[in-house]
């Protein structure tokens, strides 16, 4: 019965919280104006002469969004170059786990054969552990044929699949070399220079530059105001010789004080991602890194991995790397672009990037999928706008999950937040509604920014009637508070960040209803 009246609280609480919470939004988005092209205004017309062009699109990197790109550019029958620092298989601990949603949008790419012979794994959800309790949450993949899933697999053997299928297409040439700089006239982004492999000095024209070359991008500078976080780094170890709790699953640990990773990426291999809050992890060299995952991590993972992960630690084979976040701020620039991890980025925790970078993608696509061709860079600019508003629903709801996931998964000493924390935990525990919704969103299947907002305060809600039930007391009441507040403080700037207008409000966006140019300016 305590239950029934529990479920019935969360409800009529949440009612509340969505009315309040959408005149807050209303009232905030009269105060955020559309977006302004920030190009200069010259005399020439802007057309750069498609016989001095090498190709119709550069594409700067050829890691997930720039291999995906420029298959997808090329397929579309577009010339299309692409410079790329090393064109050798990428070793990364990062970039290896696809959601759901994102396998759906690499279908809609043709690019799903790339998740073929590099020995991947299907992910159909996610297990949690905390203080000895665990619970198993699935995607909700009732509705899909039977391929979808997510899948893990080793980010390099995923790259090199994409760039070898890319530069099967007579239309693409992958190059490597190293990009200096935009060329820039008059305002407008011609084309790029580069050192070659051989070290020779060179210059490269398009008629639209894309830049994808990742998080640490030295040309987003002119592109957008780069406000770039890093709240945590991860340490990433491969264990072998073991098996998770839930195979075919993504676990979580809410460790203190910070979450840890494990996932499968080949049928042999682990991989575990411990996460260390700010910006530098214990020193390698003089043994504080081993000592703390012996000590600290190991004691809090599940039994099962104990033994191979103190092992693992004891080999020395550990690799470090920061967690950035950066929201989107981009200067529309005729003839350029920026895409992926040098555009936009959210905490790993939640392993939503790819699956942002191919949606993107997808959006991109079909904007230019009717322009003959891009030779006329301010009118291109003007129509493109619209590519940042068409991407905010989805890459918002994940970059904002990822944000506040996070927050709430990271152990703290303030009581509120620890009940947050253990609220989070309970709520998902109770499956159903409770669990498919939050998890419908940590897939990508139903990046709705709403649907994220009402589960986070319905959280949220759940944790101050566990405080208020059975008997309320003058504490528990005011860690009630303290807790909505703290939810309130955890995902309201993450909102702002991402932009409350284009976010929840996108057809109010002027750039939403732009139109293709016509075949005489296009």
């Amino acid at each position: 019965m305590a239950d029934h009246i529990l479920i019935a609280y969360i409800f009529a609480s949440v009612i509340g919280f969505i009315l309040l919470y959408a005149f807050i939004v209303l009232k905030n988005a009269r105060k955020v104006f559309p977006v302004t092209n920030t190009a200069k205004t010259i005399s020439i017309d802007g057309h750069c002469r498609s016989e001095d062009n090498d190709a119709d699109v550069i594409i700067v990197g050829a890691g997930v969004a720039g291999a995906a790109l420029a298959h997808t550019l090329g397929k579309d029958g577009r010339r299309v170059r692409v410079i790329e620092r090393d064109l050798t298989e990428p070793d990364r601990i990062v970039g290896e786990l696809l959601q759901p949603g994102g396998y759906l949008k690499l279908m809609e790419l043709g690019l799903e054969d790339c998740v073929e012979d590099i020995d991947a794994q299907k992910v159909f959800g996610y297990a949690l552990f905390k203080d000895g309790k665990n619970t198993r949450l699935s995607y909700p993949l009732e509705n899909f044929h039977a391929d979808v899933a997510g899948r893990s697999f080793h980010n390099g053997r995923f790259i090199q699949r994409m760039r070898e299928k890319a530069s099967t297409l007579p239309n693409v040439q992958l190059e490597q070399g190293t990009v200096s700089s935009l060329l820039e006239e008059n305002g407008i982004i011609k084309g790029v220079m580069y050192k070659s492999k051989t070290g020779e000095v060179m210059k490269a024209y398009a008629p639209l530059t894309i830049v994808c070359d990742g998080c640490f991008s030295n040309l987003r500078g002119s592109l957008c105001t780069p406000q770039v976080e890093v709240p945590s780094c991860f340490v990433g170890l491969i264990l072998e010789n073991c098996q998770l709790p839930y195979e075919n699953h993504g676990h979580v640990v809410l460790a203190d004080p910070s979450p840890i990773l494990f996932y499968r990426i080949s049928s042999t291999e682990i991989r575990c991602l411990v996460d260390v809050p700010g910006q530098k992890v214990p020193s390698v060299s003089n043994g504080d890194l081993s000592k703390y995952l012996k000590t600290v991590v190991a004691p809090q993972i599940p039994p099962e991995l104990q033994d191979a992960f103190i092992a693992t630690v004891d080999k020395g084979n550990m690799r470090t790397m920061p967690n950035r976040s950066m929201p989107a701020a981009p200067h529309p620039t005729p003839g350029a672009l920026l895409m992926g991890d040098a555009f936009n980025m959210r905490h790993p925790l939640t392993g939503g990037g790819m699956t942002v970078a191919l949606s993107d993608i997808a959006v991109l696509r079909n904007l230019l999928m009717p322009l003959r061709d891009l030779n006329d860079s301010y009118t291109l600019c003007k129509y493109l706008e619209s590519f940042y508003t068409l991407r905010k629903p989805v890459a918002s709801t994940i970059n904002t999950l990822a944000g506040a996931l996070y927050k709430v998964f990271s152990a703290s000493p303030d009581e509120a937040r620890e009940e947050m924390r253990e609220a989070c935990f309970d709520y998902l525990s109770l499956g159903g509604v409770f669990s498919n919704g939050p998890v419908s969103l940590l897939s990508g299947l139903n990046p709705r920014p709403l649907t994220l907002v009402v589960h986070f305060f319905a959280v949220a809600v759940y944790g101050v009637g566990r405080l208020l039930l059975p008997f309320p007391s003058l504490k528990r009441m005011w860690i009630g508070a303290r807790l909505i507040s703290g939810a309130s403080g955890i995902i309201f700037p993450i909102i702002k960040a991402e932009g409350v207008r284009q976010m929840f409000f996108p057809a109010t966006v002027p750039a939403y209803y732009r139109a293709p140019p016509t075949p005489s300016t296009a």
